[in-house]
């Protein structure tokens, strides 16, 4: 029984460890524009500086204040942001 509780903790353990990365930063390469309902979002060109998709450039989205050459910490890398489709027609910019 005593056995089985250990097992039982470790596997536990490893599915945290497995799940849970650390943040990967990333340096902001360019400013493609404004998205969201009302143009909270910003859509930005990211280059990713470390971890498994090391150099890889990759659009994402973030919210608050983003200039360029500022270093973004990313929780994952495998997703990309859509490309933003029309130009902001309705919202905070009209």
């Amino acid at each position: 029984m005593a056995e089985q509780k250990k097992t039982n903790e470790q596997q536990k353990k490893k599915s945290v460890t497995l799940g849970s990365s650390e943040a990967v930063p990333a340096v902001v390469e360019e400013i493609i524009g404004r998205t969201g309902f009302r143009g909270e979002v910003t859509q930005v060109k990211v280059k990713v500086l470390d971890g498994k998709n090391k150099g890889q450039s990759m659009r994402r989205n973030c919210k608050g204040p983003v200039r360029l050459n500022d270093v973004l910490m990313l929780r994952e890398t495998e997703i990309e942001a859509r490309k933003i489709r029309s130009k902001v027609t309705r919202g905070a910019y009209t």
